[in-house]
């Protein structure tokens, strides 16, 4: 499966994860099996966008802080709003009401913060008892010429050993060793952390090899009034921390159809999957997991598989279980609605790695297990696909590019 969904974060996961008591999320598009029915089958309502409206608009950039935020349904009423501002690498929470109705939520504080990331996430149900979930994300206005890094991952954050700092400019850096001396990413204990970047927006920090399990990594934005390119500035002052968790990397074998999962080295389970179908391969290398939704929307059309009357060739409104591993869409999830018998034994996605499960996730199935025991940051690593090697910048793969280049990618000679 391949999504194309603009990068809501890179390892905040965990927060958008627990929404609700379903852990309800939308906004993400991924994959399925070959095959027709599905509406039917799924009984699928109306676009979660025509159920639960959102302004500012999803994907919008440099609202003013007197443009109102809102959230409302047109019918039916509001279950929950979850609203998340991310300002100088700092998530929190934005407190808010649903009105006596259910029709209406509105923060308390009314002017938008300027320099920020907005997330929400929001469940309804509409007039027939229907259940939709909407995910979206807006920038708020930076002032004076302004620059910021949105950061990832999250601060106090425990995570795989394959995480990758990652930080996203707002606007093209053309002065980008400045910048790059004013970012400063250390570790306890040392290790050697070099930076590379993508492009004039995007810096990432790793190490050599994976991180140690324990390790504390603290990042330093030192970006305020640092002159990113003529006339703009940073505005970032901020110090962050996170901590690696215990070491699992899990290995895809897109032929035999299956998934070899190993904590601190030693094998845990050997779990059947199903992957890309043949004229839809699943992407071969390392990728790392930056979100986890106990429960997402996937819609085909956003990721470019559409009828000929321009609707999705599926659409699945509750897809349990699922982990991205890169920002074009490729997801690991649970799949409820394919024939048991395929997983181990033949690849019939649109690109995802499907794991058995059922409908609304079960604790017990291999999604749900696998899904338990991951954090974001894990590797999965894919082998033996018809594909070509995953990009380094698609998603956090790094692991995917050799020390020396990665080396070279920093910008200060």
């Amino acid at each position: 499966m391949r999504h194309g969904q603009g990068r809501a974060r890179r390892a905040g996961a965990a927060l958008a994860a627990v929404l609700t008591w379903a852990g309800l999320l939308a906004g993400a598009a991924g994959c399925t099996t070959d095959g027709g029915g599905l509406d039917g089958m799924l009984g699928k309502g109306p676009a979660a966008e025509d159920v639960i409206k959102v302004t500012p608009d999803d994907g919008s950039k440099g609202a003013r802080p007197d443009e109102k935020l809102l959230v409302r349904v047109p019918g039916g009423r509001l279950e929950s709003v979850r609203v998340v501002k991310s300002q100088d690498a700092q998530e929190t929470p934005v407190p808010g009401r649903i009105s006596k109705d259910g029709l209406r939520w509105e923060p308390e504080e009314p002017r938008l913060a300027l320099a920020a990331k907005y997330t929400v996430d929001a469940v309804a149900l509409d007039a027939h008892g229907r259940r939709s979930a909407r995910h979206t994300t807006f920038t708020t206005y930076v002032p004076d010429e302004r620059f910021v890094g949105y950061v990832a991952p999250e601060n106090r954050s425990t995570v795989g050993t394959g995480m990758i700092v990652s930080l996203e400019f707002n606007r093209e850096i053309e002065n980008r060793a400045a910048v790059e001396r004013a970012v400063e990413v250390t570790a306890e204990p040392a290790v050697d952390i070099r930076p590379h970047w993508f492009g004039k927006s995007r810096l990432d920090f790793r190490p050599r090899t994976y991180w140690r399990p324990g390790t504390r990594v603290t990042v330093a934005l030192r970006l305020r009034d640092v002159e990113g390119a003529r006339g703009v500035y940073g505005l970032q002052h901020k110090t962050f921390s996170f901590t690696v968790g215990r070491d699992q990397v899990s290995v895809v074998d897109a032929t035999e159809h299956t998934m070899e999962v190993r904590r601190d080295g030693a094998l845990l389970a050997t779990v059947p999957v199903t992957a890309g179908a043949p004229k839809m391969t699943t992407y071969n290398g390392k990728m790392v997991v930056t979100e986890m939704f106990e429960l997402t929307r996937m819609n085909g059309a956003t990721v470019g598989f559409k009828k000929k009357d321009g609707k999705g060739e599926y659409d699945i409104p509750d897809v349990p279980h699922a982990m991205r591993l890169t920002d074009s869409g490729t997801f690991l999830h649970g799949n409820y609605w394919a024939d048991e018998a395929i997983f181990g034994h033949s690849n019939v996605s649109h690109g995802c790695v499907g794991l058995r499960d059922v409908k609304g996730g079960g604790s017990e199935t291999p999604a749900g297990w696998f899904f338990d025991r991951t954090l974001v940051g894990d590797v999965v690593e894919v082998v033996r696909s018809n594909d070509k090697k995953v990009a380094p910048d698609n998603g956090l793969g790094g692991w995917n590019m050799g020390w020396k280049e990665w080396k070279a990618g920093s910008a200060v000679k």
